[in-house]
């Protein structure tokens, strides 16, 4: 048997889906190899530090659960597999270790802590409302509302198994807070760049004869797989943008001015949700909604897809625009209270620098103050000699 379905069974165990043969599978695999102990372990610290963010566990409770699933399946499987209730134990004390180790942990302990762990962690919300968190350190499967697997995650991308010619579309939203970015790939092998501060709902597949729509808010990279029997729509808060197979960048933040889409490569048709006015774009063109209409205008697409790569670039931009900007890209809150620096022009790249290096940039065009206090930034007006 595979490591990965291995891995899916341990799953299973772990939330307690696992049937004895399931069980004694595990056992013998564990005996296979000094390694697979470990693997075991991880995939359990794993689950149980997602779970221990989210609710409180009864130790004493999953004790007695546990003696007595060993008290029910002895009297089938005691004389032929009593070997496997040894492993039993000792995948017990692992589970048992687990819960002391994350419960006296105060981090996950507190409530207000958990608000704020999930706030700063990539999340994954299936369409009963369950929620992951995804651990970019380490692997995971990811399963459906039924145990079935749809996909893993491997560090800073989820992957999403191919076609399964499902009758009704179900949608997870993957959601990534300011100062993270994540790729995702859906099942007809679309590649989704989302940057800070974003969120998408998407199917998990698609069915056959259906348009391919997600739902943004927020900002994505797209590189759509050609299918021309099922267009890709992406739509957001002011826009629809409609493919059949292209690359091109989609900004729709809620706290921002506008809503556009920049084309890098192919052909995109976008129309507004107001007057369903439709525009045709070209290469190196933006298309954004303003005055109740959509606007046309070609751009130096660099600019907008910088941020894939981690850069922030910044061309003819005012300050009042890029502050948005620089809080997604740092976690941070930015209050501005010299409405002056607003008005002035900049145009600067960053990659590697912190917002300390990046705020003393600024500062070389219009003099300002700045403090920095659990990240947030008070920036006032330069006391006057």
């Amino acid at each position: 048997m595979t490591q990965f379905k291995m891995e899916v069974l341990i799953l299973k165990f772990i939330n307690n889906e696992a049937s004895p043969e399931d069980i004694i599978a595990i056992s013998n695999w564990l005996d296979q190899d000094v390694n697979h102990q470990k693997v075991f372990n991880d995939l359990i610290k794993t689950n149980y530090t997602v779970n221990c963010s989210q609710k409180t566990f009864n130790t004493d409770a999953a004790k007695k659960q546990f003696l007595q699933k060993i008290k029910e399946e002895k009297s089938v499987f005691f004389k032929a597999r009593i070997r496997s209730y040894f492993k039993y134990a000792a995948i017990f004390i692992v589970f048992l270790s687990a819960f002391y180790l994350f419960k006296i942990n105060i981090f996950f302990k507190a409530t207000d802590t958990q608000a704020i762990l999930r706030e700063e962690s990539i999340t994954l919300q299936s369409e009963n409302g369950s929620i992951q968190i995804i651990n970019p350190i380490n692997t995971q499967i990811i399963t459906d509302n039924q145990g079935k697997v749809i996909g893993s995650q491997h560090k800073n991308k989820i992957v999403y198994a191919g076609e399964l010619n499902l009758e009704k579309l179900v949608y997870n939203t993957i959601s990534v807070p300011n100062g993270k970015r994540f790729e995702l790939i859906l099942s007809d092998g679309t590649s989704i760049q989302l940057n800070s501060g974003t969120s998408l709902k998407f199917p998990v597949n698609f069915v056959k004869g259906e348009i391919r729509q997600v739902f943004l808010n927020g900002e994505a990279y797209f590189d759509v797989t050609k299918d021309p029997r099922h267009p890709f729509l992406v739509s957001s808060s002011d826009m629809n943008v409609k493919v059949l197979g292209t690359k091109f960048n989609v900004t729709s933040y809620k706290n921002d001015a506008k809503t556009y889409t920049v084309l890098v490569e192919g052909k995109v048709a976008a129309s507004d949700h107001l007057n369903h006015e439709e525009v045709i774009l070209k290469p190196s063109e933006r298309v954004y909604f303003e005055g109740k209409q959509l606007k046309v205008e070609p751009v130096n697409v660099r600019k907008y897809i910088a941020w894939i790569s981690g850069e922030l670039m910044f061309i003819d931009d005012s300050f009042a625009v890029i502050t948005n900007k620089l809080e997604r890209k740092y976690n941070v809150q930015i209050i501005n209270n010299y409405e002056d620096l607003n008005s002035i022009i900049i145009t600067a790249t960053f990659k590697n620098e912190n917002i300390d290096q990046v705020l003393k940039t600024f500062q070389t065009y219009k003099a300002f103050n700045y403090t920095i206090n659990n990240r947030v930034i008070t920036i006032t007006e330069p006391k006057k000699m």
